[in-house]
């Protein structure tokens, strides 16, 4: 069996955040064994526009690259057509688009962004996604919406996380811990409010960075593990989410979260049981909640032992492994010995 991956983001470097966890998914699956060739912005030009704000928000910052998308495109295409492959595995709608253009057999992995963009161009997401072998969806909320687009056979498959061996003891003073893009979607005007006076430690970039005293970026993956083992909470207040990778990374590090009851954060986050849920958009329950992980210790200490054991039952990449290879195996109607 061998396995093309298209994407049009992936690590540059040891430590680069971006894509880190496609790059994460690729490498479990190759060591099963399965040939797996990757293309991704370094084997095709990008032209600047998949790196840095990622292709929306680098199209939203400078809207005259806009006339470079046919040439990137025309590119990714060329390098997907000459992968040796049995099947094309597509990350994000426009890979998807991209394979649909080689004559191979493809599957497409919807993440969130690119399903939000879908809603705008229908047509042209359904003609993808239906002739896509299957899809795949990291949350019971995308697989809904991608139905909706037209995907005949979804599988529900989540990102995968790596169980640190130990649980990290929480700085002093106490830490809120914020950890991704610094947009609207992501609830950070909510947060802001939110968490005024406490000691909120934000690892991200985005739009709204000029917003957001203290900003530290995009930290290399180590840097933000280590901030994860020393948070006393961690808050996932976004408007919407396709998977929340952050927020099953604090779950693995036995980290309680505070999480809005929107899309894959509904999958991961049980309310009172592995952290505290509030409605979206909604500052005041945001830090009511914040308050109350804070003030007491007992409840931060049981809420992330439960949400660790969440996450190491429902989340580890030996089971996600072992359900993206069975896609494979489904989709090109083989079954690996």
């Amino acid at each position: 069996m061998k396995i093309g991956i298209l994407t049009t983001s992936y690590p540059r470097h040891a430590g680069d955040a971006a894509g880190r966890f496609v790059a994460e998914a690729v490498e479990n699956v190759r060591a099963r064994g399965v040939d797996v060739e990757v293309v991704g912005p370094n084997q095709y030009r990008n032209y600047g526009i998949a790196y840095g704000h990622g292709i929306v928000g680098n199209l939203r910052r400078r809207p005259w690259l806009v006339l470079l998308l046919p040439a990137l495109l025309a590119g990714f295409v060329r390098a997907a057509r000459q992968l040796d492959a049995d099947l094309l595995h597509a990350h994000w709608l426009p890979a998807g688009w991209v394979a649909s253009r080689t004559g191979k057999p493809y599957i497409v992995q919807v993440w969130g962004t690119d399903v939000e963009l879908a809603r705008r161009v229908p047509r042209l997401a359904r003609g993808v996604l239906k002739g896509a072998r299957l899809v795949i969806a990291p949350s019971t909320a995308l697989a809904e919406t991608a139905k909706l687009l037209g995907a005949r056979d979804v599988r529900v498959i989540p990102s995968g996380v790596t169980i640190p061996l130990e649980i990290g003891t929480e700085a002093d003073p106490l830490e809120v811990l914020y950890a991704g893009r610094l947009s609207i979607e992501k609830g950070v005007l909510e947060l802001i409010e939110a968490a005024r006076g406490m000691n909120l430690i934000v690892a991200g970039d985005g739009p709204l960075r000029a917003r957001v005293p203290g900003a530290r970026g995009f930290l290399p993956h180590d840097e933000l593990q280590a901030l994860y083992r020393r948070a006393a909470v961690v808050v996932c207040p976004s408007r919407r989410e396709g998977f929340g990778v952050a927020c099953l990374e604090a779950m693995a590090n036995g980290r309680p979260v505070v999480a809005t009851r929107v899309g894959g954060l509904r999958d991961l986050v049980v309310d009172g049981e592995t952290g505290l849920v509030v409605p979206p958009r909604d500052p005041a329950a945001l830090r009511a909640a914040l308050e109350r992980m804070l003030s007491d210790p007992r409840l931060r200490r049981r809420l992330g032992r439960a949400g660790r054991e969440r996450a190491r039952a429902g989340f580890s990449w030996a089971g996600v492994t072992d359900a993206t290879i069975a896609a494979y195996s489904e989709a090109l109607g083989t079954m690996l010995e």
